[in-house]
């Protein structure tokens, strides 16, 4: 006892706090040190663990076998916009009784989905006629972001005037040609 009270003074004496690493050894195990420096470090630590997480949001869309064309052209610009935000999407094909006998429609309306998103994004997972509904995962495809080519401050090449538009025709030319 007379070791911990000790070591107490001298936190005391620097201003810093006694902190118990180790109660179940004998004598307990104490550490001298700052302890809302050490909490928040500990904070900051767990801020940037967060920052470095990415979750990747899944939307769905939903459609019927017998959709309308315009409908169908809705819901497909819908998956496009969420494929280019860099989200996954869901597309799910509803059926509801006779429709079950017509599962070709729902595979019909899969396919053309991934024809006309082929460039945004790629199949993850494709399932057949499952009870009532059938799904299919699209993930984005990644593309690295293409940076036009901008004139730099030194270059001349592009600076110069022989890139200029020609001058407008005026009547009189119109006239004499």
């Amino acid at each position: 006892m007379v070791e911990i009270d000790e070591a107490r003074r001298r936190a005391e004496d620097a201003g810093l706090d006694l902190v118990e690493v180790g109660p179940k050894a004998d004598p307990p195990v104490v550490k001298i040190l700052d302890w809302g420096k050490l909490k928040y470090e500990k904070e900051k630590q767990a801020r940037e663990a967060r920052k470095k997480t990415h979750t990747i949001e899944v939307k769905e869309v939903k459609y019927r076998p017998n959709i309308d064309k315009h409908d169908r052209e809705r819901k497909t610009n819908r998956v496009k916009h969420f494929l280019s935000k860099g989200k996954k999407v869901k597309v799910t094909v509803f059926f509801r009784y006779r429709q079950l006998r017509r599962p070709e429609l729902g595979a019909e309306i899969l396919d053309s989905l991934t024809a006309e998103v082929e460039d945004l994004g790629i199949v993850e997972t494709r399932t057949g006629l499952e009870s009532r509904r059938m799904t299919m995962v699209i993930a984005p495809v990644k593309t690295d972001p293409v940076k036009p080519d901008a004139p730099k401050k030194g270059d001349k090449s592009k600076a110069s005037g022989s890139d200029k538009a020609p001058p407008a025709d005026t009547a009189a030319d119109r006239a004499s040609a």
